[in-house]
């Protein structure tokens, strides 16, 4: 019988540290000012912040549907919503259009992203349908200028880059596949765009969201996968973080010394019965693996 490609994976138990069972609680990140992680539940518009300890989440409402969500240098967020990039200020929940991205498009909402090593805000798009090549991939400058670096992207996902800035990694869900780009730091211009690793037919899962230690590992949520997975940096999978959920979504390192790896999942698309069988389906669970991530970097405008 053939083997998978978490065969003789160390593996670990992710910990519930947050029963919220948010929709499709998706992008974290972590917010070093604040001492606080950061998500977004993207049906339930809204931004969430919690501090470890804490009993629940606070949730910031938007005024559409949420894809991701940046701190700002200058205190703040700034967001990925449906028809483009929004700011809010520090203390306010009154939300500002900052660019709009194909406004036009009610069929389209933004998903993941995350600021590039500059402080550069990068999010793709998808359709509501996920239709086909109908999403792009953009880039939004801290002056409020906006470029679509790809088109013809189904479901835009996970996204890191290396410690000098020089690489991105990158994820459009269908294709199975995490890309590699060389990324010019100055410009935030992509270019030779290239396979990096392909996720085995028959493996169950889906590449989802994405995070890079300071080892160089990614480490990839499997929605409909139940887990989280390493790819080490010589290839191959070497830890396997499992879940008591199917649809994990994304993942971030937090903490005082970014050794915690956060976990957001989703109750979206479940049956009622499949519900029942995962009842912490949309909370967010914990990892502690032994190694750290990379501190965040906010956005410049």
């Amino acid at each position: 019988m053939a083997g998978t490609m978490t065969d003789g994976a160390r593996r670990l138990e992710a910990e519930l540290v947050l029963d919220g069972r948010w929709e499709l609680g998706e992008g974290p990140i972590w917010d070093t000012r604040e001492a606080e992680l950061v998500w977004v539940d993207i049906m339930g518009d809204a931004v969430l912040r919690w501090r470890p300890g804490d009993e629940r989440a606070r949730a910031l409402p938007t005024p559409l549907d949420i894809g991701s969500v940046a701190v700002r240098r200058g205190g703040g967020y700034v967001a990925a919503l449906a028809d483009g990039f929004w700011v809010v200020d520090a203390g306010s929940t009154e939300w500002r259009p900052f660019a709009r991205v194909e406004a036009d498009r009610p069929d389209l909402r933004f998903n993941d992203g995350k600021c590039d090593p500059t402080g550069r805000f990068l999010a793709g798009s998808m359709a509501y349908d996920k239709r086909a090549g109908a999403g792009g991939f953009y880039r939004l400058d801290p002056d409020g200028t906006v470029e679509q670096l790809l088109d013809g992207i189904t479901i835009s996902n996970g996204l890191t880059w290396t410690a000098d800035g020089r690489t991105l990694y990158y994820i459009d869900t269908p294709t199975r596949t995490i890309d590699v780009f060389d990324y010019d730091l100055p410009t935030g211009a992509l270019s030779d765009r290239r396979p990096h690793l392909v996720l085995p037919d028959g493996e169950p899962g889906s590449l989802d969201g994405m995070t890079m230690d300071t080892d160089g590992g990614l480490w990839v949520a499997l929605w409909n996968g139940s887990k989280v997975v390493r790819f080490a940096p010589g290839g191959g999978v070497d830890v396997v973080v499992d879940l008591p959920v199917s649809h994990v979504t994304s993942c971030i390192f937090g903490g005082p010394d970014l050794t915690d790896l956060y976990i957001t999942c989703a109750w979206s698309e479940l049956t009622d019965d499949e519900r029942a069988a995962e009842p912490h389906a949309g909370s967010l669970f914990r990892v502690r693996p032994g190694v750290r991530g990379y501190p965040p970097v906010e956005f410049a405008g």
